[in-house]
Protein backbone atom coordinates (compact mmCIF):
# COMPACT_ATOMS: atom_id res chain seq x y z
CA UNK A 1 0.00 0.00 0.00
CA UNK A 2 0.82 3.47 -0.81
CA UNK A 3 2.04 6.16 2.37
CA UNK A 4 -0.86 8.09 2.70
CA UNK A 5 0.33 12.08 2.22
CA UNK A 6 -3.04 14.30 3.11
CA UNK A 7 -3.83 17.63 1.58
CA UNK A 8 -5.10 20.61 3.09
CA UNK A 9 -6.74 23.35 1.03
CA UNK A 10 -7.12 26.01 2.82
CA UNK A 11 -10.04 28.78 1.86
CA UNK A 12 -10.98 32.81 2.70
CA UNK A 13 -9.42 33.22 6.67
CA UNK A 14 -7.13 29.73 6.52
CA UNK A 15 -3.84 30.94 4.84
CA UNK A 16 -1.78 28.63 7.21
CA UNK A 17 -1.74 26.13 9.15
CA UNK A 18 -0.63 26.38 12.96
CA UNK A 19 1.02 23.21 14.12
CA UNK A 20 3.09 21.64 10.47
CA UNK A 21 6.56 20.59 11.57
CA UNK A 22 9.64 20.64 9.63
CA UNK A 23 8.16 22.84 7.47
CA UNK A 24 9.45 23.87 3.97
CA UNK A 25 8.19 26.13 1.54
CA UNK A 26 8.24 24.97 -2.49
CA UNK A 27 6.54 25.81 -5.82
CA UNK A 28 6.71 22.93 -8.01
CA UNK A 29 6.55 23.90 -11.50
CA UNK A 30 2.90 22.55 -13.71
CA UNK A 31 2.41 22.60 -16.73
CA UNK A 32 -1.25 24.11 -16.34
CA UNK A 33 0.36 27.22 -15.39
CA UNK A 34 0.64 29.18 -11.67
CA UNK A 35 -0.50 27.43 -8.44
CA UNK A 36 -2.74 30.01 -6.02
CA UNK A 37 0.59 29.97 -3.71
CA UNK A 38 3.55 28.06 -2.38
CA UNK A 39 3.04 24.48 -0.88
CA UNK A 40 3.76 24.34 2.73
CA UNK A 41 4.79 21.10 2.94
CA UNK A 42 5.84 19.65 6.64
CA UNK A 43 4.25 16.95 9.08
CA UNK A 44 2.33 16.49 11.57
CA UNK A 45 2.64 13.95 14.16
CA UNK A 46 4.65 12.57 11.29
CA UNK A 47 1.80 12.22 8.78
CA UNK A 48 3.08 14.04 5.68
CA UNK A 49 1.24 17.26 5.24
CA UNK A 50 0.79 19.67 2.03
CA UNK A 51 -1.11 22.55 2.36
CA UNK A 52 -2.04 25.15 0.07
CA UNK A 53 -3.72 29.02 0.82
CA UNK A 54 -6.27 28.65 -2.17
CA UNK A 55 -6.45 32.50 -2.36
CA UNK A 56 -2.71 33.00 -1.49
CA UNK A 57 -1.63 34.57 1.81
CA UNK A 58 -3.61 38.17 1.76
CA UNK A 59 -6.20 36.82 -0.03
CA UNK A 60 -4.99 38.14 -3.46
CA UNK A 61 -7.33 35.59 -5.96
CA UNK A 62 -11.02 35.57 -6.46
CA UNK A 63 -12.61 32.78 -6.56
CA UNK A 64 -12.98 32.79 -10.85
CA UNK A 65 -9.47 33.87 -10.80
CA UNK A 66 -7.64 30.66 -9.46
CA UNK A 67 -6.06 28.04 -11.48
CA UNK A 68 -7.40 24.95 -10.30
CA UNK A 69 -6.12 22.80 -12.99
CA UNK A 70 -2.63 23.73 -11.40
CA UNK A 71 -3.52 23.83 -8.05
CA UNK A 72 -4.69 20.00 -7.86
CA UNK A 73 -1.73 19.17 -10.67
CA UNK A 74 1.15 20.53 -7.56
CA UNK A 75 -0.62 18.68 -5.01
CA UNK A 76 -0.49 15.39 -6.86
CA UNK A 77 3.00 16.32 -7.90
CA UNK A 78 3.49 16.87 -4.67
CA UNK A 79 1.96 13.18 -3.18
CA UNK A 80 -0.70 13.65 -1.59
CA UNK A 81 -3.64 10.80 -1.60
CA UNK A 82 -6.08 12.65 0.27
CA UNK A 83 -7.19 15.74 -0.27
CA UNK A 84 -9.36 17.76 2.39
CA UNK A 85 -10.80 21.52 1.33
CA UNK A 86 -11.64 24.07 3.59
CA UNK A 87 -14.24 26.17 2.63
CA UNK A 88 -16.38 29.36 3.56
CA UNK A 89 -20.26 29.01 2.75
CA UNK A 90 -23.27 30.43 3.41
CA UNK A 91 -26.14 28.45 4.83
CA UNK A 92 -29.68 28.04 3.27
CA UNK A 93 -31.21 26.23 6.35
CA UNK A 94 -32.34 27.55 9.32
CA UNK A 95 -30.49 24.69 11.33
CA UNK A 96 -27.63 25.67 9.72
CA UNK A 97 -26.64 28.76 11.49
CA UNK A 98 -23.67 30.70 10.91
CA UNK A 99 -20.78 28.85 12.90
CA UNK A 100 -22.06 25.39 11.95
CA UNK A 101 -19.20 23.14 9.94
CA UNK A 102 -21.41 20.75 7.34
CA UNK A 103 -19.34 17.82 5.84
CA UNK A 104 -21.04 17.85 2.04
CA UNK A 105 -21.53 15.07 0.13
CA UNK A 106 -22.94 16.39 -2.88
CA UNK A 107 -22.21 19.19 -5.41
CA UNK A 108 -24.71 21.36 -7.97
CA UNK A 109 -21.65 23.25 -10.04
CA UNK A 110 -23.53 26.61 -11.20
CA UNK A 111 -19.47 27.97 -12.64
CA UNK A 112 -19.27 29.06 -16.16
CA UNK A 113 -15.64 30.95 -16.30
CA UNK A 114 -13.46 27.95 -15.10
CA UNK A 115 -11.69 25.28 -16.65
CA UNK A 116 -13.20 22.18 -15.68
CA UNK A 117 -11.17 19.48 -16.93
CA UNK A 118 -7.29 18.25 -17.37
CA UNK A 119 -8.86 16.22 -20.72
CA UNK A 120 -9.99 17.62 -23.73
CA UNK A 121 -9.49 17.93 -27.28
CA UNK A 122 -6.43 15.41 -28.06
CA UNK A 123 -7.34 13.30 -24.76
CA UNK A 124 -11.15 12.86 -24.06
CA UNK A 125 -11.98 11.24 -20.51
CA UNK A 126 -15.01 11.19 -18.77
CA UNK A 127 -14.48 10.42 -14.97
CA UNK A 128 -17.89 9.30 -12.91
CA UNK A 129 -18.89 12.30 -10.62
CA UNK A 130 -22.13 10.62 -9.04
CA UNK A 131 -20.42 10.52 -5.63
CA UNK A 132 -17.58 13.26 -5.75
CA UNK A 133 -16.62 13.19 -2.20
CA UNK A 134 -14.81 10.71 -0.40
CA UNK A 135 -16.70 8.25 2.44
CA UNK A 136 -13.99 7.24 4.29
CA UNK A 137 -12.29 10.41 4.14
CA UNK A 138 -15.38 11.94 5.85
CA UNK A 139 -15.91 9.66 8.43
CA UNK A 140 -12.23 10.50 9.33
CA UNK A 141 -12.67 14.32 9.39
CA UNK A 142 -16.38 13.65 11.39
CA UNK A 143 -14.55 11.57 14.04
CA UNK A 144 -11.71 14.12 14.32
CA UNK A 145 -14.45 16.21 14.83
CA UNK A 146 -16.05 14.51 17.04
CA UNK A 147 -12.82 13.76 19.38
CA UNK A 148 -12.08 17.57 19.40
CA UNK A 149 -15.64 18.13 20.20
CA UNK A 150 -16.90 20.07 17.22
CA UNK A 151 -19.94 19.56 16.31
CA UNK A 152 -20.44 19.11 11.97
CA UNK A 153 -23.52 17.98 10.04
CA UNK A 154 -23.14 14.78 8.49
CA UNK A 155 -24.35 15.32 4.67
CA UNK A 156 -25.14 17.90 2.65
CA UNK A 157 -25.39 19.88 -1.13
CA UNK A 158 -22.81 22.63 -1.71
CA UNK A 159 -24.01 24.52 -4.91
CA UNK A 160 -21.13 26.45 -6.05
CA UNK A 161 -21.46 29.79 -8.00
CA UNK A 162 -19.12 32.08 -10.14
CA UNK A 163 -18.82 34.94 -7.96
CA UNK A 164 -17.44 36.85 -7.04
CA UNK A 165 -20.53 39.13 -6.31
CA UNK A 166 -23.06 37.15 -3.66
CA UNK A 167 -26.11 35.80 -5.13
CA UNK A 168 -29.42 37.99 -5.73
CA UNK A 169 -32.13 37.26 -3.94
CA UNK A 170 -34.17 35.56 -6.61
CA UNK A 171 -30.79 32.99 -6.72
CA UNK A 172 -30.73 32.46 -3.13
CA UNK A 173 -34.55 31.85 -2.86
CA UNK A 174 -34.48 29.21 -5.76
CA UNK A 175 -31.31 27.59 -4.35
CA UNK A 176 -33.17 27.51 -1.18
CA UNK A 177 -36.47 26.14 -2.57
CA UNK A 178 -34.13 23.25 -4.55
CA UNK A 179 -33.04 21.51 -1.23
CA UNK A 180 -29.48 22.74 -1.40
CA UNK A 181 -27.59 23.66 1.96
CA UNK A 182 -24.71 25.53 1.54
CA UNK A 183 -23.47 28.24 -1.41
CA UNK A 184 -19.90 28.65 -1.85
CA UNK A 185 -17.96 30.32 -4.86
CA UNK A 186 -14.39 27.25 -4.71
CA UNK A 187 -15.24 23.60 -4.61
CA UNK A 188 -15.56 23.34 -9.00
CA UNK A 189 -14.45 22.52 -10.47
CA UNK A 190 -11.62 22.05 -7.75
CA UNK A 191 -13.85 18.02 -6.84
CA UNK A 192 -14.43 17.20 -10.30
CA UNK A 193 -10.47 17.98 -10.97
CA UNK A 194 -9.58 15.87 -7.64
CA UNK A 195 -11.45 13.00 -9.26
CA UNK A 196 -9.66 13.14 -12.71
CA UNK A 197 -6.58 12.83 -10.84
CA UNK A 198 -7.56 10.02 -8.92
CA UNK A 199 -7.17 11.98 -5.54
CA UNK A 200 -9.58 11.07 -2.52
CA UNK A 201 -11.56 14.64 -2.03
CA UNK A 202 -14.09 15.63 1.02
CA UNK A 203 -14.84 19.06 1.76
CA UNK A 204 -15.07 20.41 5.32
CA UNK A 205 -17.91 23.66 4.32
CA UNK A 206 -17.91 26.17 7.32
CA UNK A 207 -20.97 28.13 7.47
CA UNK A 208 -20.57 32.62 7.69
CA UNK A 209 -23.91 33.86 7.15
CA UNK A 210 -27.24 32.79 6.03
CA UNK A 211 -27.07 34.92 2.14
CA UNK A 212 -29.40 36.51 1.35
CA UNK A 213 -32.75 34.96 1.45
CA UNK A 214 -33.21 34.86 5.56
CA UNK A 215 -35.27 38.07 6.68
CA UNK A 216 -32.34 39.10 8.67
CA UNK A 217 -29.43 38.98 6.58
CA UNK A 218 -31.03 40.50 3.38
CA UNK A 219 -27.60 41.83 2.50
CA UNK A 220 -24.29 39.84 3.43
CA UNK A 221 -21.21 41.62 3.60
CA UNK A 222 -17.80 41.23 3.65
CA UNK A 223 -17.31 42.17 7.45
CA UNK A 224 -19.73 39.94 8.67
CA UNK A 225 -18.40 37.27 7.11
CA UNK A 226 -14.93 37.95 8.20
CA UNK A 227 -15.89 37.60 11.78
CA UNK A 228 -17.50 34.23 11.33
CA UNK A 229 -13.78 33.44 9.18
CA UNK A 230 -12.26 34.00 12.09
CA UNK A 231 -13.97 32.17 14.43
CA UNK A 232 -14.15 29.09 12.18
CA UNK A 233 -10.42 29.17 11.33
CA UNK A 234 -9.48 28.32 14.75
CA UNK A 235 -11.98 25.32 14.62
CA UNK A 236 -10.82 23.99 11.24
CA UNK A 237 -7.06 24.19 12.56
CA UNK A 238 -7.59 22.40 15.57
CA UNK A 239 -9.89 19.09 13.72
CA UNK A 240 -7.04 19.38 11.05
CA UNK A 241 -4.58 18.36 13.43
CA UNK A 242 -6.65 16.25 15.13
CA UNK A 243 -7.46 14.52 11.59
CA UNK A 244 -3.32 13.81 11.23
CA UNK A 245 -2.77 12.72 14.40
CA UNK A 246 -5.20 10.07 13.64
CA UNK A 247 -4.94 9.61 10.31
CA UNK A 248 -3.91 6.45 8.59
CA UNK A 249 -0.65 5.88 7.75
CA UNK A 250 -1.14 3.83 4.39
CA UNK A 251 -3.56 5.19 2.31
CA UNK A 252 -6.92 3.30 2.17
CA UNK A 253 -8.21 2.13 -0.94
CA UNK A 254 -11.67 4.38 -1.46
CA UNK A 255 -14.72 2.56 -1.44
CA UNK A 256 -16.07 4.34 -4.83
CA UNK A 257 -12.87 4.23 -6.49
CA UNK A 258 -11.69 7.84 -6.11
CA UNK A 259 -8.31 6.81 -6.50
CA UNK A 260 -9.25 4.47 -9.31
CA UNK A 261 -10.96 6.98 -11.26
CA UNK A 262 -9.51 6.83 -14.63
CA UNK A 263 -9.23 2.83 -14.81
CA UNK A 264 -12.19 2.99 -17.55
CA UNK A 265 -12.17 7.43 -18.27
CA UNK A 266 -10.42 7.54 -21.16
CA UNK A 267 -12.21 6.93 -24.53
CA UNK A 268 -10.00 8.81 -27.14
CA UNK A 269 -7.73 6.34 -29.77
CA UNK A 270 -4.04 6.10 -28.67
CA UNK A 271 -3.31 6.65 -32.77
CA UNK A 272 -5.65 9.84 -31.92
CA UNK A 273 -3.93 10.97 -28.95
CA UNK A 274 -2.12 14.65 -28.78
CA UNK A 275 1.47 14.12 -27.76
CA UNK A 276 1.50 17.71 -26.03
CA UNK A 277 -1.61 16.94 -23.50
CA UNK A 278 -0.21 13.67 -22.57
CA UNK A 279 2.83 15.35 -21.30
CA UNK A 280 1.13 17.64 -19.32
CA UNK A 281 -0.89 14.50 -17.87
CA UNK A 282 2.15 12.73 -16.54
CA UNK A 283 1.04 13.32 -13.13
CA UNK A 284 -2.39 13.33 -13.11
CA UNK A 285 -3.10 10.62 -15.89
CA UNK A 286 0.56 8.87 -15.69
CA UNK A 287 -0.51 5.88 -14.14
CA UNK A 288 -3.02 4.64 -16.43
CA UNK A 289 -0.76 6.36 -19.64
CA UNK A 290 1.95 4.77 -18.43
CA UNK A 291 0.60 1.23 -18.96
CA UNK A 292 -1.13 1.62 -22.63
Amino acid sequence: MAKAVLGIIGGSGIYDLPGLQNVREQRIPSPWGEQSGALRIGDIAGLPIVFLPRHDKGHRLSPSDINYRANIDVLKRAGVTDLVSLSACGSFKEELPPGTFVLVDQFVDRTHKRESSFFGKGLVAHVSMAHPVSPRLRIHIAEAARAEDIAVVRDGTYVCMEGPQFSSYAESMTYKQLGYSVIGMTNMPEAKLAREAELCYATLAMVTDYDCWHPDHDAVTVQDIIKLVHANAERAQRLVARLARDFPREHEPCPIGSDRALDNALITAQSARDPELIKKLDAVAGRVLERR
